[in-house]
């Protein structure tokens, strides 16, 4: 298997039970060991790595509990070999565990013989590939009273912190993000219409006049059909003028007619009894014909016009009814292929300078989910240089394939974009909070405690939001299913480590 290693973004953390400020190292200061755990963080591409352990003193084992998260899905890694080693300088120690003791859990002792900074290396093989992942930083003492400390002092409690195991965010739709800069641009939000691309929906007319009958009962919107398949069938019977059938009648006359003098004509020829001229003549008179006959057969029966679905597709409108009279060129109903939507979207005339600038949007489906152009394999279109004379409105046109049952007529929120150089702290819109007006994110300290902010948010490109104020880059935030972590900090009579292995 291919070795990816990744070098990951360290985020070490203490959770500590501090001692008084004006502590001394004396003999009379006790702790209790199990009390002070070194919360270790790691990421890469693959995978979120979590770890418990008990400080690293020379010569005592630690209990190292890992977490092991899939960043794709924010998963537990439910199978795979993991091997833990803690270097130290030239000398490490290590240790392989080949199953997890629960879905996402490892559980490791490991015993260091010298002190100094250390370095813990994680490396995990699955059915998918292998993969690196380091935590630096870390230090050996040579007295579990020095590491204590060293974990006070440097790695101080966070009041207020909301507990949120890793058992937790596993059963429920979670994720976290890194903040960052991105290029949001100039976003103008309107409502869009979707309609399917010219050439995906196709009119059916009558070609002549008389009356209608349905070739079956369930004639209506949303019927799925199939290309060829016979759907209205128009009758001339009893018309005195402008009868299709009589038509149809003489044309299939006429060919079979003009078919065996043809015959006839050709059998005289070969007998040299009537001249090339005279079989000429008979076989121009056969083949018009047939043009004529083979032309209305394709449209017409012992019944009249057959109107047929020209395409694989679905009746979007129906215009007429049974019984009905009609005449030709008369509009009957409409059939559109579900493969390629355009949406129409309305801007503003104060938008009007910035049209020629769009170079992708967001599109929010009736689902709630947001998509980029890109995920929807579309484009920009084109937008228009005038208003619409009814209402006023520029209407810019967007192209996207139909992968998610996307309906003619439904509105959808469109996020058109234009291009900006200037980046912008912003974070996805699931992680922000609305409570009475103000706007909070939950700020992980670690994986399983997280930090309440306020902040100021700005634009949107119904993907992220801009946050003006109460971000710094590079922070992880909760992207998906703040609003869990939420309840769990307003619930007080639940525990939030039910079920978490210790």
């Amino acid at each position: 298997m291919k070795n990816k290693k990744f070098p990951g973004i360290l985020l070490m953390v203490f959770t500590l039970f501090s001692c008084n400020s004006d502590h001394t190292h004396d003999q009379d200061h006790d702790h209790d060991h199990d009390e002070v755990k070194y919360l270790v963080t790691s990421y890469s591409e693959h995978f979120e790595i979590f770890a418990e352990a008990d400080p690293f003193v020379q010569g005592k084992t630690s209990e190292i509990l890992v977490h092991i998260t899939r960043m794709e899905d924010f998963k537990p890694l439910d199978d795979g070999k993991v091997t833990l080693s803690l270097i130290t300088g030239s000398r490490g120690i290590r240790q392989t565990r080949e199953v997890p003791v629960k879905a996402g859990i490892y559980r490791f002792s490991l015993h260091p013989e010298v002190t100094g900074r250390s370095r813990m290396v994680f490396d995990i093989e699955t059915s998918s590939g292998s993969y690196t992942l380091e935590a630096s930083d870390i230090r050996v003492f040579a007295d579990e009273h020095q590491a204590i400390h060293y974990a006070e002092v440097r790695f101080p409690d966070h009041p207020g912190a909301i507990p949120f195991t890793k058992e937790q965010s596993w059963m429920i739709t979670f994720a976290t993000a890194s903040v960052s800069a991105r290029n949001l641009g100039k976003v103008i939000k309107t409502t869009g219409e979707i309609m399917p691309a010219l050439g995906n929906e196709l009119t059916l007319n009558a070609m002549t006049r008389g009356v209608v009958t349905m070739s079956g009962d369930n004639m209506y919107e949303g019927l799925q059909v199939a290309s060829g398949q016979p759907l209205i069938t128009i009758s001339g019977a009893g018309l005195a003028e402008g009868n299709a059938l009589q038509r149809y009648h003489e044309a299939r006359n006429n060919y079979e007619r003009a078919k065996a003098d043809y015959e006839r004509l050709s059998n005289l020829s070969e007998e040299r009894i009537i001249s090339e001229r005279e079989l000429l003549q008979a076989r121009n008179v056969f083949e018009n014909a047939k043009v004529v006959y083979e032309n209305l057969s394709e449209n017409f029966s012992e019944r009249g016009q057959i109107v047929r679905s020209p395409v694989n597709g679905y009746i979007r409108e129906v215009f007429v009814s049974n019984g009905q009279y009609v005449e030709p060129g008369q509009v009957l109903a409409s059939v559109f292929q579900n493969h390629e939507m355009v949406i129409i979207s309305d801007v503003q005339q104060r938008y009007g300078n910035l049209l020629p600038q769009l170079h992708t949007a967001n599109i929010t489906l009736p689902d709630g989910v947001t998509y980029s152009l890109a995920d929807l394999n579309g484009s920009i279109l084109s937008y228009a240089r005038s208003t619409q004379s009814a209402t006023h409105l520029l209407p810019v046109f967007l192209s996207v394939k139909n992968s998610h049952n996307l309906i003619p007529g439904i509105l959808v929120d469109v996020y058109l974009k234009t291009d900006d150089t200037q980046p912008l702290i912003a974070v996805p819109v699931e992680a922000i909070i609305e409570e009475q007006g103000n706007y909070f994110v939950f700020v992980q300290i670690h994986p399983e405690s997280f930090e309440k902010r306020e902040v100021e948010v700005g634009i949107s490109d119904g993907l992220y939001v801009h946050v003006a104020r109460g971000l710094h880059e590079n922070e992880r935030v909760v992207s998906k299913g703040a609003i869990m972590v939420k309840i769990s900090a307003a619930s007080g009579d639940i525990d939030p480590h039910s079920g978490h292995v210790h």
